[in-house]
């Protein structure tokens, strides 16, 4: 009697524990045309330059309409970057800074997805850039999740931060005549995401 009352608890946790592991199961997949991954920096101290990533996949999971159980997954080429001039993007995938031939992929995998307000959102998550891997907390806009025209349900997602670069060893400057650096050390992300619900 004891070892039918041990194996069979033995059981209940066994399905209890696949239960929770495969609790979370619907599947949102990424509308290319219809989302973008781009970054500005400071050029000369008075502009920006603006750029983009052309080659990446997303993986997200989510069953709840808030999104508030949401678990991504990024992956970027880094050599798919496109800042609209082929001299300076092949000087980006070069040693000075990204080293694209040593570190091919940008990672970041999404920890946590919480609510502030209606729309309001934080995602915290581990950004992995030339080859160094660090915690971020970015703000986000989640636009909500509708029927398509043709019978599909989408998710909108706007996701917005900056990272100091120079804390992913990406440290080439030069410094201006008078004082200032060339490019500045502060990274802003700007993401718009569409999902379609698998």
């Amino acid at each position: 009697m004891e070892r039918l009352k041990s194996t069979l608890g033995t059981l209940a946790g066994a399905l209890l524990l696949s239960a929770t592991v495969h609790a979370q199961t619907t599947t949102w997949d990424l509308d290319r045309s219809h989302s973008s991954i781009g970054f500005s920096v400071d050029h000369l101290v008075i502009s920006e330059t603006v750029g983009e990533f052309n080659d990446y996949t997303m993986t997200v999971r989510s069953d709840k309409d808030d999104f508030t159980d949401a678990e991504f997954e990024v992956i970027i080429e880094a050599k798919s970057i496109d800042t609209k001039d082929e001299k300076r993007d092949e000087h980006l995938k070069s040693a000075d800074f990204f080293d694209v031939e040593k570190h091919p992929a940008i990672v970041f995998k999404g920890k946590k997805f919480s609510k502030i307000s209606a729309h309001e959102y934080k995602v915290i998550g581990t950004l992995t850039l030339h080859g160094v891997t660090r915690e971020v907390s970015l703000d986000a806009e989640f636009g909500g999740i509708v029927k398509d025209p043709w019978g599909g349900t989408r998710a909108g997602l706007k996701v917005w931060g900056a990272i100091d670069r120079y804390d992913y060893n990406l440290e080439y400057n030069s410094v201006l005549e008078a004082g200032g650096l060339a490019i500045g050390r502060e990274v802003r992300i700007e993401c718009r995401v569409e999902l379609i619900k698998g």
